[in-house]
């Protein structure tokens, strides 16, 4: 089988090492690509101090840059984000503007250089939103190349204004490990596909 990676960022609002569910439900995706010969690895987006802004490099610190090398080396970007206010937090909602810079970066052959790359999405909340939270997700990471597999989003949602966490679970829903081992398998084959064969170009 042809090597596969996968990079996950995780949008929580709370820098390491504090727990964060999103992380958890992260690692858990992470852990079912495993199966289908992808290795993984997750990075904290509140760790690093990413700058507004639609450039590839805003200067003055900004350490986009560095994680923009890690999401071009991945085969697939897993994106997992908590619902606040009903919207994905404030630092995932930056990366989808960071991404906004590579519509403008291409390929030899003039396809856009996220062309052939593969994305996921995990949700994790306390209040309704897994579904709009993905389909922004998803829109806006196909809008710079991104493929999108069948059935790639896993999400847990707990009781309305409830106060237990994801994380605290005293085990995964068979439902949301059945949904993650349905997004693993259907986004790992399909990364699989592109990096044998990839889009055609212009």
């Amino acid at each position: 089988m042809t090597d596969l990676t996968a990079l996950a960022l995780i949008g929580s609002l709370k820098p390491s090492p504090a727990p964060s569910s999103s992380e958890h439900l992260a690692n858990q995706v992470l852990a079912a690509l495993a199966q289908h010969g992808v290795t993984g690895s997750t990075l904290r987006l509140a760790d690093y101090d990413i700058r507004p802004g639609v450039e590839t490099d805003m200067g003055d610190g900004d350490q986009w840059p560095q994680i923009r090398a890690q999401v071009l080396a991945a085969d697939i970007l897993v994106i997992a984000t908590p619902i606040w206010m009903g919207q994905t937090s404030s630092v995932t909602k930056r990366v989808l503007e960071r991404l906004d810079a590579e519509l403008s970066e291409t390929q030899a052959d003039g396809r856009p250089i996220l062309f052939d790359k593969v994305a996921a999405v995990a949700v994790v909340g306390n209040e309704d939103g897994a579904h709009h939270v993905s389909s922004e997700l998803f829109q806006a990471l196909n809008d710079v190349g991104y493929s999108i597999a069948p059935q790639a989003v896993t999400y847990w949602v707990g009781e309305a204004m409830g106060s237990v966490d994801y994380r605290d679970l005293p085990e995964t829903p068979e439902s949301v490990a059945t949904t993650t081992a349905t997004l693993a398998r259907t986004t790992a084959h399909l990364a699989r596909q592109l990096a044998t064969a990839a889009y055609p170009g212009a």
